[in-house]
């Protein structure tokens, strides 16, 4: 039971109690990697990332066909539909015989495109089934990435036409290289003894180009700037689990259909399905992990935080902008909100909340340096004006007052009195309680 509480203890205070300019070497990663795997965990529940998954897998199932079709039709206008329907047999779906209805129901719907009841309207629903499933995606992850602005409407559609055109491209590198090694193997002899490798180099470069994809979703895909380091290796780790997946799917979907009697391909479905959901499960798995390396130090103290009093709060208030003044008056380059962070050994996350409190109330304002994609900090009045009392006074009036519709006369008649013996006394310390009677 006291290795139970000891554990517990670890992994809610003192994990998060040593910050990441604390710990160096091997014992930081370690640390890194541990709260990283904690906060994935506890984003996969407080975040229903399951229950998300499942509503990915409907919204994809709708929209697969329209996405296939504006691929094609991509494809067509450059001339490579055929290497796309090519590696389209290649795929899981080749697996089954489900590729006929498939092709049968995308060629359908880019005829029902080109040929609306009204000149265009097949294509704009072409076109709004495609967004609405994309939107959809880049919502999820911005709820992930807790954004709560979406691009707009602008920068979706160049994005979203941007994924279809990559789309075609990564399937014809992935086929011109397929290509280049069977010729090569096939006209100089002394590559004949790299025949038997050729599949390998072939699966080989498609964990590559999934490792791309992946990265690509995790670094373009949130409305927020996603470090490269942060989103490399969520992409090759559920890069190659997407593959590995998709090879256990065809092999189920293969021994299904040499067993399967009643169902015939129809038995491939749930298996497909379930191939979906699973994907969907891995891409947002990989964009919580994603969120959570980036954001590691944002929890340090966390749960200390909660409980912080606010005398303290304001101690760290008073200090932070004490900081920013000296350097301001020595003629300093201005402070970002992490280099206060490091250089006080303080969590980045309380230094943050602080410092936007500080500019809310009219004390701090920020400068944009385009360069360090940061913002800096200066004094935004006289510094020589600013007092505590002055910090303390306008902290305390932020926020709403005298909102309450139902307030009686006797509360209000309390309030009025309490700003009274505020503004008669420097303090209030020693201020009977009774003195309040507005009697």
């Amino acid at each position: 039971m006291a290795n139970v509480k000891k554990i517990k203890q670890f992994v809610q205070y003192d994990l998060w109690r040593r910050t990441s300019h604390e710990t160096k070497g091997v014992k930081r990663i370690g640390l890194d990697v541990l709260k990283t795997l904690i906060l994935v965990i506890r984003g996969f529940s407080s975040k229903q990332l399951n229950m998300t998954a499942n509503a990915l897998t409907y919204n994809l199932v709708f929209a697969i066909i329209p996405i296939l079709a504006m691929v094609l039709a991509i494809a067509k206008g450059f001339g490579f539909a055929e290497v796309i329907e090519e590696q389209l047999q290649r795929s899981m779906l080749g697996e089954t015989n489900l590729m006929p209805q498939v092709m049968g129901m995308v060629n359908r719907y880019l005829e029902t495109a080109q040929g609306g009841a009204f000149i265009g309207v097949g294509l704009l629903i072409l076109i709004w089934a495609v967004y609405s499933f994309f939107r959809n995606v880049e919502q999820t992850f911005n709820a992930i990435w807790a954004v709560k602005q979406s691009r707009s409407i602008v920068r979706q559609l160049t994005t979203y036409i941007a994924v279809l055109f990559l789309v075609p491209v990564l399937v014809i590198a992935t086929s011109g290289m397929n290509l280049i090694v069977h010729t090569t193997i096939e006209a100089l002899p002394q590559f004949g003894e790299l025949s038997q490798w050729s599949s390998s180099l072939m699966q080989a470069a498609q964990f590559v180009v999934a490792w791309l994809v992946f990265l690509w979703m995790y670094m373009a895909i949130p409305n927020t700037k996603v470090r490269f380091t942060s989103a490399i290796f969520p992409a090759v780790m559920m890069g190659t689990l997407f593959q590995l997946l998709q090879m256990l799917s065809m092999y189920v979907i293969m021994f299904l259909g040499r067993t399967s009697i009643v169902y015939g391909a129809f038995a491939a479905i749930p298996i497909i399905m379930m191939w979906l959901q699973w994907t969907c499960l891995l891409i947002l798995i990989g964009a919580e992990m994603s969120y959570a390396i980036q954001n590691n130090e944002q929890f340090e103290y966390e749960k200390d935080l909660e409980k912080m009093s606010r005398r303290y709060k304001d101690f760290l208030t008073l200090y932070l902008l004490h900081r920013i003044i000296q350097r301001f008056e020595h003629d300093e380059t201005p402070y970002m909100a992490i280099e206060l962070a490091h250089e006080n050994k303080l969590p980045i996350r309380l230094v943050q909340q602080l410092l936007n409190r500080l500019v809310e109330v009219g004390l701090l304002r920020t400068i944009y340096v385009e360069q360090k994609e940061e913002r800096t900090y200066q004094p935004a009045l006289d510094t020589h004006k600013i007092t505590i009392g002055m910090v303390v006074e306008r902290i305390d009036k932020q926020g709403t007052e005298e909102f309450l519709r139902g307030a009686s006369d006797e509360m209000q008649a309390f309030w009025k009195r309490y700003l009274q013996l505020k503004d008669e006394h420097n303090s209030l310390k020693l201020v009977k309680i009774d003195e309040l009677d507005i009697k």
